[in-house]
């Protein structure tokens, strides 16, 4: 009772902590995820033992050390073909880093068997693989099986087990196939690129409606500023014409204006008087 309310705490505080995955992320099929896989075998949990404070033990409880263990198994078929760890059938091996971490857990019950994606990490240890940072361990299930078996042929397998044994003719028909991870991968770097190139037309849009909207503004401050430039020119047309005169004091229009209205002055000396 008291591990199981160790793992809802401890996927609480998960939860609050928040997981962190890269913007470019995206979730990856298990046979994607076999290609790129270091190891990976089918094993039998034989034991289960605690785990004291590591570097893969960073929780703020590292000294409950019922949240971290390791697990001893023994492989129930030689090496799948294809992992760079070469150990055959019935052989033994500590897996470390398992437990109940902030974002995931690596939970495995004794006595039951799995197929595990692994690494060797640069102590020597072999701990979990989480290719894509999805869960590098499968329980051992109809599904599982078929799954596996189609990706990986196993040799000298243990009795009981059902699974597709190695072949030579095989090895040249995994040599000649497209390989998954290969695929989506480049399927997933065209979707970031589109991406990408969404990213830049959303931003060029933005910028074009800028400008149009700053084209606008001009011609409404021209129209504005032409308007202006009529008053100030007809007020001005207004200042420099002549006040035209009152009917009372408009001339006749028989009257000749381009006379002079002044009669001639007479001589003054006109005719001396006799004596």
């Amino acid at each position: 009772m008291g591990g199981f309310f160790a793992l809802i705490l401890a996927t609480c505080l998960g939860g609050i902590l928040g997981c962190q995955l890269p913007h470019d992320w995206r979730p990856q099929t298990e046979a994607c995820r076999a290609e790129l896989a270091e190891i990976i075998v089918y094993a039998k949990v034989l034991a289960l033992h605690k785990d004291s404070y590591s570097v893969y033990n960073y929780l703020p409880w590292q000294y409950d050390t019922d949240l971290f263990f390791s697990a001893e198994i023994e492989l129930l078929c030689d090496q799948a073909w294809g992992s760079m760890l070469e150990v055959p059938a019935g052989s033994r091996f500590n897996v470390t880093g398992l437990g109940y971490f902030p974002c995931y857990s690596y939970s495995v019950v004794e006595n039951n068997a799995y197929y595990f994606f692994l690494r060797m990490d640069e102590n020597y240890s072999i701990i979990p693989h989480g290719v894509n940072f999805q869960d590098p361990i499968f329980p051992d299930t109809p599904e599982n099986h078929r799954m596996f078996a189609s990706l990986f042929q196993f040799a000298n397998c243990t009795p009981g087990t059902q699974l597709h044994t190695y072949t030579p003719e095989w090895e040249a028909q995994e040599d000649s196939r497209l390989l998954c991870s290969t695929v989506q991968k480049a399927l997933y770097e065209e979707e970031e690129r589109v991406k990408t190139l969404s990213q830049k037309v959303r931003f060029l849009e933005k910028t074009n409606n800028h400008l149009r909207d700053k084209v606008k503004n001009m011609k409404r401050l021209l129209r504005q500023a032409k308007r202006e430039t009529k008053e100030q020119t007809l007020s001005l047309k207004h200042l420099h014409d002549p006040v035209p005169l009152e009917p009372d004091q408009a001339p006749h229009p028989q009257q000749d204006t381009t006379q002079d209205q002044r009669k001639p002055l007479k001589k003054a000396f006109a005719k001396k008087p006799r004596n």
